[in-house]
């Protein structure tokens, strides 16, 4: 028994190496194919800059004659809006560029080639390609959330920390999900990609506090697009006012969205049509 507990411990630590391997080559031939036209990396710096700019002018206007929305007031609203920059960035870095990328694999016959790599077809459709312009993003929303630890007075320490981290990540499982689950359906749907731009459409409005908006938006926010654990359960999180059962049920909702994006996209290849066939 100790040596098969061995043998399974060896072969997934050679896994994880592998997938690194591959994963730091990735990263280093997209960050190398982005650099060469270094005028577009600088207009993406700038739009995401601006974006992030225009976001905090448009929350300006609506707290113009009110102090709070749906019990925010502009201080503790900063915070979402700081998780959904991370996140948008997160969605620009990778998602973005990756999983458009399935309509031309199925069009093309290029899915093929991924499927005969003896790495897993959803890990290189997932994170072949970086967009590094997204980055920034991810630093403007870093720094903003540092900006509302210091005007809301936060206490950082480990369970802070950790519980911060914990559904962050969460967010971005959800989030990564529902994006996979609607580029699956290329393989039946070739043009679905705009089903994906609506989903991107709901994110937007990630940028609001989920009570402000009316009973029945909240209901379709937190069961059929789960916006409300993508954004504002990470925000009470932050403010140390989040219950511990939306905690544990971001944490359930961002596994079961994972697991049924893997099943489906299986399911999914049962379907495909080599081009080769």
């Amino acid at each position: 028994m100790e040596s098969w507990n061995k043998k399974i411990y060896r072969n997934g630590v050679m896994n994880i190496k592998k997938y690194l391997k591959v994963y730091s080559l990735f990263l280093y031939t997209s960050i190398a194919s982005e650099l060469e036209y270094k005028t577009n990396v600088i207009i993406d710096f700038i739009t995401a800059i601006l974006s992030l700019l225009g976001s905090l002018f448009l929350l300006t206007i609506f707290f113009q004659n009110t102090d709070n929305i749906g019990g925010w007031n502009f201080e503790q609203a900063l915070i979402i809006q700081g998780i959904y920059t991370i996140l948008n960035g997160i969605t620009n870095t990778w998602f973005n560029p990756n999983l458009k990328e399935i309509v031309n694999y199925i069009r093309e016959g290029t899915l093929d080639f991924v499927l005969l790599k003896p790495i897993d077809s959803q890990f290189i459709i997932s994170l072949k390609k970086i967009a590094p312009s997204g980055f920034l993003e991810i630093i403007l929303g870093i720094a903003l959330l540092f900006y509302c630890i210091i005007i809301n007075q936060i206490n950082i320490n480990l369970v802070f920390l950790f519980l911060c981290f914990t559904t962050l990540f969460c967010s971005i499982g959800i989030l990564y999900s529902l994006w996979f689950l609607i580029s699956t359906t290329t393989i039946w749907f070739v043009k679905t990609w705009n089903a994906t731009e609506v989903l991107r459409s709901f994110l937007y409005i990630g940028r609001f506090p989920l009570n402000s908006f009316s009973f029945s938006l909240r209901i379709f926010f937190s069961i059929f697009i789960p916006i409300a654990f993508i954004t504002t359960i990470p925000s009470e999180v932050f403010l140390g006012i989040a219950q511990l059962w939306e905690i544990l049920l971001e944490l359930i909702i961002s596994f079961i969205f994972f697991i049924v994006s893997r099943r489906f996209w299986l399911f999914a290849l049962k379907y495909y049509t080599s081009a080769s066939s």
